[in-house]
């Protein structure tokens, strides 16, 4: 018998500290781990006995890319209990700081974790002498995100202006039009990232698992919808129906959770790749466009496509963004917060975070206070179903007699394709 151990150890160019183990024995794939080597941060436990005003601004502490996703999803669930509707207006903004963190994050994934991959480098660095105009715009890109989170949030991480029922504070008219311009001008790069990524071969893969993604008639939703579909069974539920849907579980090598269907008992892989296939039909026309022109269109279950799905999202938001920047300058509407009365209740919030689904749970008391959160991070939601996928993703290669070292880097490149953070998993 023959055994051989692929171990990827603190993989570099990932968010967080992971390891991936795979057990080979005769030449078949005996066992995955995927593994998060970070200790938990207790996030869950900080809030509770806290007032819902400080809530929201303790749990955007989980992450520092994706803050304004746990912020807005956090007020969802709050939203919920107090009864509260917001406004057109304050939906616009809110879809504004979700669309900053996707511009933050997938520049920074698609072009400082994932491109030296395919690029030959190990790093993002020998692209300021190999390619200086790419990497130039690729940190625009991510400017401009941080850029918009600062002036619609107040800052680029852990959002301030953001609070139950509406705004605190908004931009003038002059600073929406001046973003709209700037997001019109990196447009065209954005879409040269789509072929970009397109060019670069991957292994011919599908996920086994399920997919999860938000969906509203009409719309491709971040964050205005609590429905959520699984794309697979079809299965549709509402947030508050989660439990009923998704079961959350704990494994012995690894300090993050992992998920699977209560239906069937699968794994599932939530972000863009799974929102494309989703709401494809809902996509702008730039990229509706830009990911046909690539053939991206649905059924699309490589999960090495997610890195091309996410340019797509790089193209869409940067569509959408201009567009509701242009209708926030007119100045109808209003984003004041709507009245509410503290009560006690149970709510579930959930958004697209850049890197798929993210569920708050909140139960109150009568005075406002925290009794209980459980936060579900798309890491956590993904870690099941990563460690299939770079199983099938092995087996394929040993069929077609990839060297061992090969085989790592291909892992690596699914494992930074899925673009988890390990941190967040263990909030």
């Amino acid at each position: 018998m023959t055994a051989t151990k692929i171990s990827c150890d603190h993989m570099a160019r990932v968010e967080g500290h992971g390891s991936i183990h795979v057990v080979i024995e005769d030449g078949q794939v005996q066992d995955v781990r995927m593994s998060v080597i970070e200790p938990a941060r207790m996030f869950e436990a900080m809030v509770k006995g806290r007032s819902y005003l400080d809530s929201t601004y303790i749990c955007s502490r989980i992450c520092g890319i994706c803050s304004e996703n746990h912020v807005i999803t956090d007020l969802k669930a709050i939203e919920q209990i107090f009864g509260i509707q917001v406004s057109r207006r304050t939906q616009l903004l809110r879809q504004l700081m979700v669309y900053g963190s996707y511009l933050q994050n997938h520049a920074s994934h698609l072009f400082v974790f994932a491109v030296p991959d395919y690029l030959g480098h190990r790093s993002m660095f020998p692209l300021a002498d190999t390619n200086p105009e790419l990497l130039d715009k690729a940190l625009r890109v991510k400017w401009l995100g941080n850029e918009l989170c600062n002036r619609v949030a107040g800052r680029s991480i852990h959002p301030i202006t953001a609070v139950v029922g509406g705004f605190t504070h908004e931009m003038s008219s002059a600073e929406y039009l001046e973003m709209a311009d700037m997001m019109d001008e990196i447009l065209p790069f954005a879409k040269e990232v789509v072929d970009l990524f397109n060019s670069f071969s991957v292994p011919d893969i599908a996920v086994k698992g399920e997919m999860l993604a938000m969906v509203e008639e009409g719309e491709y939703p971040i964050q205005s919808s609590d429905i959520l579909k699984f794309l697979g069974s079809g299965d549709t539920f509402t947030a508050l129906q989660r439990d009923d849907f998704i079961r959350e579980y704990a494994v012995d090598h690894s300090a993050a959770f992992c998920s699977r269907t209560v239906k069937g008992d699968k794994p599932y892989f939530t972000g863009a790749l799974a929102r494309i296939n989703a709401s494809w039909d809902n996509l702008t026309s730039d990229a509706k466009l830009a990911a046909a022109k690539v053939g991206l269109r649905p059924p699309v279950l490589n999960p090495f496509k997610n890195n091309v799905a996410q340019a797509v999202e790089l193209v869409d938001a940067l569509v959408r963004c201009s567009e509701i920047c242009c209708e926030l300058a007119e100045g109808e509407g209003t984003s004041v917060p709507e009245p509410f009365k503290v009560c006690a209740g149970h709510g579930i919030g959930v958004t697209e975070a850049p890197r798929g689904i993210v569920f708050h749970e909140v139960t109150l008391d009568d005075d406002g206070k925290v009794v209980n959160a459980n936060i579900m991070t798309p890491t956590c939601q993904n870690m099941a179903n990563l460690e299939v996928d770079a199983r099938t993703t092995v087996d394929y290669l040993l069929e077609k007699g990839t060297p061992e070292d090969v085989i790592r880097l291909q892992v690596e490149k699914l494992v930074r394709a899925y673009d988890p953070c390990f941190s967040c998993s263990v909030h």
